[in-house]
């Protein structure tokens, strides 16, 4: 799901919903999914290892239902990014660039002298 503001990635559901007791980065996993670690960071199960996703934006790292929600509204460039966004593009916290999530990482696209996303666009105006 991606939403203008903020942007929200559902990062998984059903059953790779999983708890975060004493998951942290970098341990190993099989399989795949995602848990919150933190308000502002989710895990995900990527490569047989839990791996850090910032969710900077203002509703951070939530469960909704069978859903884990992290909003990447102000997340950079640089930043890991999960892979079901894999080839999705969210506007810079300015508003001056196109990031698209590119082999599990945030990359910059294209710079703007506006950026604007709706449910399902990202417009970079020159």
């Amino acid at each position: 799901m991606l939403n203008r503001s903020p942007v929200l990635f559902s990062l998984m559901i059903g059953s790779l919903l999983l708890s975060a007791c004493g998951v942290k980065a970098g341990d190993s996993c099989g399989g795949g999914g995602y848990t919150c670690a933190s308000e502002k960071e989710a895990l995900e199960c990527r490569d047989k290892v839990w791996r850090t996703l910032q969710c900077r934006g203002a509703s951070g790292c939530s469960e909704s239902g069978n859903e884990i929600l992290c909003d990447m509204n102000g997340n950079a460039a640089g930043d890991a990014c999960a892979a079901s966004a894999e080839g999705r593009g969210l506007c810079t916290a300015d508003g001056k660039a196109r990031l698209e999530c590119r082999m599990g990482v945030l990359v910059q696209v294209s710079t703007c002298s506006s950026c604007v996303m709706d449910a399902t666009h990202v417009t970079c105006n020159p």
